[in-house]
């Protein structure tokens, strides 16, 4: 299929023309359905719709690259159920407009900026003229944020030109450019990288806002996650010691988790879970060994560190790993 390569050099070219082979309206509107949820999605008055696609899941994050001709999306309350999984959804502007609106804020994104949404909520997206983006969909499990701390952020316009915008967005407009070569042995580990990013950056923005009034268990919520994260490696981390370091009882601990829907405990257990998962998937570490690697993350015993990885994922974790990884010799 011919594609259209933009770089961060040249995002301000006109949008591109699209030509056969396209994709008819109701066509698409099954097709994004089947990959990611259903919308209600309407060409522009007046226009007739088309549309073309090029995409890569890695590791369950969805990349996509979506050209498109005028029209609008809508995921409206009738769409959402209570069942369906949490997605958390990039769009990264490549060419033309695109106006994102979510929990009463709205995102103008020009060519080179991106935003976040959440498809557990209505959210509306708008593209007056032709367009093409990249967007990411990301499982909600991977994310070192909470589902409170993403909707302070969602419809936020993270500008290509100023501020952590600068140097992040140009990574993802590449990462959209080697679409096909994602699916490689080091496809995971570029996107787990991209994963890593947004986060940074929507911590910062998180950051520079703790001016504004907010919860102050919210914030101690925020702050002990970050500690946590920061001593995954410790197997001596424990919740007696985490409330020990942040001068709060143990109880009030266990409430400020709750209160997100959480235990501490797994919490804890899940961040190391996905931190050692990465590392079973990652050419970087192949001649390591299952145990090194969750030793690496403060998980020491293997037989006990085996059954919460099967619980988790459903198979061994030397099952796992030999299933997923591409290429090179594997340590047991």
């Amino acid at each position: 299929m011919p594609t259209t390569h933009a770089t961060s050099a040249d995002l301000d070219r006109p949008s591109p023309e699209l030509s056969p082979p396209t994709t008819d309206l109701a066509t698409w509107r099954e097709a994004i359905a089947a990959a990611v949820v259903p919308l209600d999605i309407q060409a522009k008055p007046g226009t007739t719709f088309a549309g073309r696609i090029r995409s890569s899941c890695v590791d369950g994050v969805g990349v996509y690259e979506l050209l498109t001709t005028a029209h609008s999306v809508r995921r409206t309350p009738s769409l959402i159920s209570k069942h369906d999984p949490r997605f958390y959804k990039l769009s990264l502007q490549l060419s033309g407009r695109g106006i994102l609106e979510q929990d009463g804020r709205r995102a103008d994104l020009g060519p080179g900026d991106l935003a976040i949404y959440d498809t557990h909520r209505p959210y509306a997206l708008h593209f007056p003229e032709p367009s093409r983006t990249m967007v990411m969909v990301i499982p909600r499990e991977p994310v070192d944020l909470t589902a409170e701390q993403i909707a302070g952020v969602t419809a936020t316009c993270f500008s290509h030109d100023r501020g952590f915008g600068r140097m992040v967005n140009p990574f993802f407009v590449e990462l959209c450019n080697s679409i096909e070569q994602l699916p490689g042995a080091y496809g995971a580990r570029l996107v787990h990288s991209a994963l890593d990013l947004m986060v940074t950056m929507l911590a910062q923005e998180l950051d520079s806002r703790r001016g504004e009034p907010s919860s102050v268990t919210g914030s101690l919520h925020r702050e002990i996650r970050e500690y946590i994260l920061n001593h995954l490696s410790d197997e001596t981390m424990t919740p007696a010691s985490i409330a020990a370091a942040h001068f709060v009882s143990l109880r009030y601990l266990y409430t400020i988790f709750s209160e997100q829907g959480d235990t501490i405990s797994a919490w804890i257990r899940a961040r190391r879970l996905e931190h050692i998962r990465r590392d079973l998937l990652d050419p970087l570490h192949a001649q390591r060994t299952v145990s090194c690697l969750a030793g690496r993350w403060g998980l020491h015993d293997a037989a006990h560190f085996s059954r919460l990885f099967k619980a988790e994922y459903g198979e061994s974790p030397s099952v796992y790993r030999r299933q997923r990884l591409v290429g090179g010799s594997r340590a047991a």
